[in-house]
C-alpha cells in the first residue's frame, strides 16, 4: 500500500515484475506512461515498453525494491464477464507489458543486476545514486520482516 495519503490509491497494488538475484527477489515497478516519459531515453535505470509504435508503460529500475515472498501475488490478466470496460482495458495493457517483459527478459535481468551492482558497490555518479533506492538499506530492513510478522500474528 502507498505510504502517501493519495485519494483512492491506498489499496492499489504495487505492480511490477519480479527479478531473482542470488537469494533475494526484487520487484521492478511498472508504470503507466507520463508526459515526461515521451522525451526520456532508455537508460540503465529506465526502460520504455512499446506495443508496436505506442508507448504503453515503463520499467523504473531505479525504484526496484527487495520483496518478501509473502507479498508476491500473481495478477490475473484474463478478462472476466464481470469486469467493467476500464478493468478489461487495464488487463489487456498489462498483458501486452508482460509480453514485452517476457520477450526482453534477458536484457531486463541484465540491466537490473548491473544497476544493483553499480549502486551497491558505489561505482556510480551522484545523479544516478540519488535517483535510485538504497538497495542495501532496503535489504537490511527486509531481513527484519519475519520477526515483525511473527509478532503481528501473535497480537
Amino acid at each position: 500500500m502507498s505510504v502517501y495519503p493519495q485519494i483512492s490509491k491506498e489499496k492499489r497494488p504495487f505492480v511490477g515484475i519480479i527479478i531473482c538475484g542470488g537469494n533475494q527477489k526484487y520487484c521492478v515497478p511498472l508504470s503507466s506512461p507520463k508526459p515526461k516519459h515521451f522525451t526520456m531515453k532508455n537508460d540503465i535505470d529506465f526502460t520504455k515498453i512499446y506495443d508496436k509504435d505506442k508507448l504503453i508503460g515503463v520499467l523504473n529500475f531505479n525504484n526496484m525494491i527487495p520483496v518478501h515472498e509473502h507479498f508476491i501475488r500473481p495478477l490475473n490478466l484474463k478478462p472476466s464477464p464481470s469486469d467493467n470496460t476500464k478493468t478489461i482495458h487495464y488487463k489487456k495493457m498489462c498483458a501486452k507489458q508482460l509480453t514485452f517483459c517476457q520477450q526482453n527478459q534477458g536484457s531486463i535481468v541484465h540491466k537490473a543486476n548491473k544497476l544493483y551492482e553499480m549502486i551497491t558497490s558505489g561505482k556510480t555518479n551522484g545523479l544516478l545514486k540519488r535517483r535510485c533506492c538504497d538497495f542495501s538499506k532496503l535489504e537490511s530492513v527486509l531481513i527484519l520482516f519475519p520477526q515483525f510478522y511473527r509478532k503481528l500474528r501473535r497480537a
